[in-house]
């Protein structure tokens, strides 16, 4: 196969260039990194895309995880025009709210109340909020190689010195609010004791994505969220867990159910919006009685609880509670992921997928595990080369080396056969003379 046809494509890109800053509503949508006109998707169906140009590609960004049933699923369509033919928001309370929120209480015990908003940044920025109201202390903490949004106070990177306060990673945010966060890497608890014993008393909150999944697959050791938990506790700052990635996907409950380490606030997103806009952050009864309009820490949004995307939400959540879903996607995945693993250890490749549950990390990093953002090679042209090889043979991954991929139900085992042989002979012409 050679180059793909990208004509509509690159026709409906140079349009938007005039329009959105890059061309794009979201960064990560550029091809940038890997080259190429990005692709302007024109339908999906299950496993698969179709773009403006006709390509077929088999689909493992999946909307950057919500996808967890594909695209389609004919159950969340049906369950989306049939609430979409009664109206499409209120801005006013519906059954359909408590509906989903009841859904989630039952079965997540660390969630007694919570609040839907419309985006993953969205609960991430009420929460940390919430954090700072509940405490009455200022101070963040948050970890390298974890992402939470675009939210100011967490556009931070780490500063000099050992432990240090934040420095701004994206214009606009005034040091000043940099200042207020701290920045430590994964998976250094002599690091992180210091940091408490130094800074204890003035942090509202320390915020970590248990499964760090946008910076890399960055599985942590369990003995590393344990001792975060337990300083949370001794100092009075409380732990959130941003599980707006792991969350449902990992299973049901999330990082909190597979690691069995309860958060103080807990944000989520994609999967419980049916790949429609949605949110959500949660705690304690204690912790939510602050949130307005019960206590003085103020939070709105006209599209919460948006009635198409709660039932989009149920209807996905519903298809997730069937018997063995969750070991039946891990089964999966790993069948996928080991085929190609010991392909690459046969020939001696310094590669290998890194995977938790359904998600899944291109590694080229030799067979060293990696636990932080600054133990990835940055050189991402392995990845670029093998990124486009995969495009141009029908297989659509995110335009990134640090975004993980996703296996959804959708997939079939024979679809997965299929993309690990073209991954293998992609990994042959990649280091073919190396």
């Amino acid at each position: 196969m050679g180059q793909l046809n990208r004509t509509q494509s690159a026709r409906h890109y140079q349009k938007a260039l005039s329009l959105f800053p890059g061309g794009v509503n979201s960064p990560v949508r550029a091809f940038k990194g890997v080259g190429g006109t990005p692709l302007f998707f024109a339908r999906g169906k299950g496993s698969r895309v179709w773009d403006e140009d006709g390509n077929e590609f088999l689909d493992f960004c999946n909307s950057w995880g919500p996808l967890i049933h594909g695209h389609a699923h004919p159950y969340v369509e049906e369950k989306i025009i049939k609430t979409l033919k009664n109206g499409s928001s209120f801005g006013a309370p519906t059954r359909l709210e408590n509906e989903l929120g009841q859904m989630l209480k039952e079965r997540l015990p660390h969630v007694e109340k919570m609040r839907f908003v419309s985006s993953g940044t969205e609960a991430v920025m009420s929460a940390l909020r919430l954090a700072r109201g509940y405490t009455q202390k200022a101070k963040i903490l948050k970890f390298e190689g974890c992402y939470h949004g675009h939210v100011d106070s967490l556009l931070v990177k780490a500063g000099s010195g050992l432990v240090t306060l934040g420095t701004s990673s994206s214009a606009g945010v005034p040091d000043s609010i940099a200042q207020e966060t701290l920045v430590l890497p994964l998976n250094d608890i002599e690091l992180l004791e210091q940091t408490f014993k130094a800074y204890g008393n003035e942090l509202a909150a320390a915020i970590i994505e248990p499964v760090p999944a946008n910076n890399g697959l960055l599985l942590q050791d369990l003995s590393f969220l344990q001792c975060l938990r337990s300083l949370c506790w001794k100092h009075k700052v409380l732990l959130i867990f941003d599980e707006v990635i792991s969350g449902f996907r990992v299973a049901f409950g999330g990082a909190v159910e597979l690691y069995g380490i309860q958060p103080d606030i807990v944000t989520y997103g994609k999967i419980i919006g049916g790949g429609l806009p949605v949110g959500a952050y949660g705690g304690s009864c204690e912790i939510m009685a602050c949130v307005s309009p019960d206590g003085p820490v103020y939070q709105a949004g006209t599209l919460s609880g948006n009635p198409v995307a709660m039932a989009a939400g149920i209807a996905q959540l519903e298809l997730c509670m069937a018997p063995d879903f969750y070991r039946e996607m891990e089964a999966k995945t790993r069948g996928f992921v080991e085929r190609i693993n010991a392909y690459s250890k046969v020939k001696g490749y310094p590669f290998e997928l890194v995977s938790l549950a359904s998600i899944f990390w291109l590694s080229f990093n030799g067979k060293k595990t990696i636990h932080r953002a600054d133990e990835i090679d940055p050189n991402m042209s392995s990845f670029n080369r093998l990124h486009d090889y995969l495009l141009n043979h029908g297989i659509y991954l995110g335009p990134s080396g640090y975004e993980v991929g996703f296996v959804s139900s959708a997939h079939s085992v024979e679809e997965l056969t299929h993309a690990a042989q073209l991954f293998c002979h992609g990994l042959d012409l990649l280091y073919a003379g190396a």
